[in-house]
């Protein structure tokens, strides 16, 4: 959407006319999609739908606070910057809600998440409605049961006793700078830290409030290290025992955590919650940001080796499935329809989808 101009410019200018590509099917049906009002409106509203799930999802995946406390929130407010994007015309958003809501059910409606979505002043302090909804309150019910759990006394004493005191603001929780503290979620708020600092009045709330608030709702850091694992625990070098494995990967992660750090001080942006989306692509993609990092702070595999005292040095490894491309990859459309069967390998349609695919005109 940001190139719309530069690219219809570059479909009415004389240079693609003169271009070969200009004349092939695919040259045609591009040129076709680029001038099409209708192609752009749609992009919009692509934009407009998938822009409060993209928030979300960058909020689980960065690692500066634990996001347990935001999911469920988040998620509401996604589902209602839907709704305003669609101008509140039900037939056109409620298909997309019921995906979503499909989707959270049974994974991302569980207790915990209710419990935490409660607990997070950021949301309750701004909406003191949260204790009359059934759901939250049986979650959050739920949840005292389990973590003070054979102990009726102890339950009564969080539910009746210390729960009201955050829910009507008494004490601390009712000062001024508890209600400043927790107004915006910038880079200076966290849950977990403000439950420690207002809830020493409430000490059984405030330990479950810490216990819940500090989990994450991603798997993202244990994947980052299963490709650091991949990396060093090679054919050539799987001798390592466990405790030298370990700590090449500690030493190696957290570098580049140290180099993102950095790299988010001299930016003064994050890079998970940043409008562009390219600084965070070397997160999602493995050496996708190696050129930003400054050689004189590189922790080089020569260094690791050399630290941990492993035979031979560690050089990172070229995914196979990389390659690149260069002007004869691409062909007209006749002759890509002679090779087109024989050169990918189709995987079971076992969902079905592609009975459905081309049924209606985009």
């Amino acid at each position: 959407m940001e190139k719309k101009a530069q690219m219809r410019t570059m479909f009415t200018s004389s240079e693609w006319d003169e271009c070969k590509w200009s004349k092939t099917v695919k040259g045609k049906a591009t040129y076709a999609t680029v001038m099409s009002i209708t192609f752009w409106n749609g992009v919009n509203l692509c934009l407009k739908v998938f822009a409060p799930l993209v928030k979300v999802l960058r909020i689980v995946d960065a690692d500066k606070k634990p996001s347990m406390g935001f999911l469920y929130g988040e998620l509401k407010h996604a589902k209602e910057a839907i709704k305003e994007a669609l101008n509140n015309i039900e037939k056109n958003y409620q298909p997309i809600i019921e995906i979503i809501e499909a989707r959270v059910k049974d994974r991302l409606d569980s207790p915990l998440h209710f419990a935490a979505y409660l607990l997070n002043p950021y949301y309750f302090f701004k909406d003191m409605g949260i204790k009359l909804d059934h759901e939250v309150m049986d979650g959050f019910f739920n949840c005292v049961e389990m973590f003070y759990d054979a102990n009726g006394e102890l339950q009564s004493h969080v539910v009746n006793i210390e729960l009201p005191k955050y829910t009507h603001k008494e004490g601390t929780f009712g000062k001024s700078w508890a209600t400043q503290g927790c107004a915006e979620n910038d880079d200076n708020y966290n849950p977990v830290k403000w439950w420690i600092t207002y809830g020493n009045h409430t000490p059984n709330l405030q330990r479950m409030a810490i216990r819940i608030l500090s989990l994450t709702s991603s798997s993202s850091g244990c994947e980052r290290n299963w490709s650091t694992f991949e990396g060093i625990h090679t054919k050539k070098r799987n001798r390592l025992d466990v405790h030298r494995l370990n700590n090449l990967v500690y030493v190696q992660f957290n570098a580049k955590l140290m180099n993102k750090q950095k790299r988010e001080k001299e930016r003064n942006v994050d890079v998970l919650l940043a409008s562009d989306a390219s600084n965070a692509q070397g997160w999602i993609v493995e050496g996708g940001d190696d050129e930003e990092i400054d050689p004189g702070t590189r922790l080089t595999w020569e260094v690791v080796g050399e630290a941990s005292g492993a035979d031979g040095m560690f050089q990172p490894r070229r995914s196979s499935r990389m390659r690149e491309f260069h002007e004869d990859d691409f062909q007209s459309e006749e002759e890509e329809d002679e090779q087109e069967l024989n050169e990918f390998d189709f995987e079971f349609d076992e969902d079905h989808v592609l009975e459905e695919y081309g049924e209606e005109e985009v």
